[in-house]
């Protein structure tokens, strides 16, 4: 990196699969050979994150695509507390899935359901133009239950706005770096941003191949 050519390959193009092995196989030695499953968690932190946030902003924003109260809706786009920091190094943490503290069982400890703000006002937008209501009444008309005017006509009405806000909340979660770097002790629990920088802030790592 500070001696070559920095357009070009350090190595002569014959030497370069050799000097991708090296680098490969000493960034698994510095990983542990953790580095797939850092990259696995992830996949999976962002990928679950991302799903339940846009199915719940969307859920949150639909009846309310014709509201004029502004400290309704306000409220329901309100970030949420996130979850107790005893309940640290596991999964639901990392998804800030918010939990109710263990010694608290009343109703009004528990912390809110999480709705994305960005996602809510995206679906409630998006809802205002593209759900009439109209519709809407004719299938409750022909019994069609809530549940059921949700998931078959009003997903499929809103499916440009939800691959807006599924990729949104992935790169979010996948680029966030201190709900994990607080929540996470547990080396395979780490995603892959904590893992990486928990390898370079080694006082021993000069490795920049790897």
């Amino acid at each position: 990196m500070t001696g070559s050519n920095g357009m070009w390959f350090a190595v002569p193009l014959d030497q370069l699969p050799n000097a991708i092995a090296t680098n490969y196989s000493k960034l698994l030695g510095w990983t542990r050979g953790n580095f797939w499953r850092w990259v696995l968690n992830s996949l999976i932190y962002s990928g679950v994150s991302a799903l339940i946030g846009t199915i719940v902003s969307v859920m949150a924003a639909t009846p309310l695509r014709s509201s004029t109260s502004a400290a309704r809706t306000r409220l329901l786009a309100s970030s949420c507390l996130h979850a107790d920091a005893r309940r640290t190094a596991d999964h639901p943490a990392v998804l800030d899935f918010p939990h109710p503290a263990p010694d608290q069982h009343d109703a009004l400890h528990h912390h809110p359901c999480c709705v994305s703000p960005f996602g809510f006002f995206l679906g409630r937008t998006y809802a205002q133009s593209s759900v009439p209501d109209e519709l809407l009444e004719a299938a409750r008309i022909d019994g069609a239950s809530e549940a059921r005017i949700f998931f078959t006509i009003v997903l499929r009405l809103l499916a440009p706005a939800m691959v807006t806000i599924f990729l949104f909340l992935f790169v979010a979660t996948w680029n966030n770096f201190v709900l994990p770097l607080m929540m996470v002790s547990s080396d395979t629990l780490k995603p892959v941003t904590l893992g990486l920088y928990g390898m370079v802030s080694l006082s021993t790592f000069t490795d920049r191949g790897a």
